[in-house]
């Protein structure tokens, strides 16, 4: 991943200690770099962090907006737990720091397909797509049931507003939390690819995590998976995202970072370890 910033702010913009009010000036230019900073990821040129706010948020222990003085105070005392400069500046080494403990906590698999007594066919009703063919509807056993118990507790969060049934379980007709796609097969991955050829290896993957069936695609809204950075706004805007953002670690899951609808179950590999780094 290539990064590079806009030109720095003056002198004392990142005070190392103090009030969030120390850090008024770092926090007027983590407005030009919210937008402004440019780096490559997947083959692909990037502009700013904007997007991956809640994520970043979540990371630091900040408040949602990242213009505050706040968020600038608590980031800068990430950046000293890391070892970098408390500048308080998300700046391009900092966001690829970031980037790196984001990737670290994803799927480590050798990328070797499970073996199929591991995995269960999800049934239609979970699916984002009432239509999608039984030999797409594989995932690995123990995600599946991560993933239903995730859910289970989300229908009991009345500010998403989710329509559920009368067992607890999301209604039918509700869109949410319902999955996209889990398990794929390289064959399947690779007719993927031929039909999307302009989405890059962030958006499709050679080696793919969903050839473990550990993977999944959530809808979280919007285009379901479309990269485009409008897209991507809106679902990392919403309300079913940073709920994810929030608990989907208690279930074992951990994010794929560039993909707001993507989420890799992680416990039964990693355990604690991974989800406390």
């Amino acid at each position: 991943m290539r990064l590079s910033a806009p030109a720095k702010p003056a002198a004392g913009a990142g005070v190392k200690g103090g009030s969030s009010g120390t850090f008024e000036v770092a926090s007027n230019a983590n407005i030009q770099l919210q937008t402004g900073l440019s780096w490559s990821f997947g083959g692909r040129l990037q502009r700013g962090w904007g997007l991956y706010t809640p994520l970043i948020s979540h990371l630091i222990g900040a408040g949602a907006d990242a213009t505050t003085g706040e968020f600038a105070m608590r980031l800068s005392l990430w950046q000293k737990e890391n070892n970098l400069a408390p500048t308080g500046l998300l700046d391009a080494e900092t966001w690829a720091q970031m980037v790196a403990r984001f990737q670290s906590r994803r799927v480590k698999a050798d990328r070797l397909s499970p073996d199929p007594n591991q995995l269960v066919t999800i049934p239609i009703s979970d699916c984002y797509d009432p239509t999608r063919a039984e030999e797409l509807r594989s995932v690995e056993r123990q995600t599946f049931a991560a993933y239903k118990r995730m859910v289970a507790v989300a229908a009991l969060d009345s500010s998403l507003g989710l329509q559920v049934s009368r067992d607890g379980q999301l209604a039918s007709s509700e869109k949410f939390f319902k999955i996209i796609s889990a398990f794929r097969s390289r064959k399947h991955q690779e007719q993927l690819r031929l039909q999307s050829p302009n989405s890059g290896r962030a958006g499709l993957a050679v080696n793919s995590p969903h050839f473990t069936g550990r993977a999944l695609d959530l809808y979280v809204g919007g285009e379901p998976v479309s990269t485009k950075d409008e897209n991507r706004l809106l679902q990392t805007q919403g309300a079913v995202y940073r709920w994810l953002v929030k608990n989907a670690s208690r279930f074992g899951f951990q994010p794929y970072f560039y993909e707001p609808w993507h989420w890799e179950f992680v416990a039964a590999t990693s355990d604690a370890a991974r989800s406390t780094k």
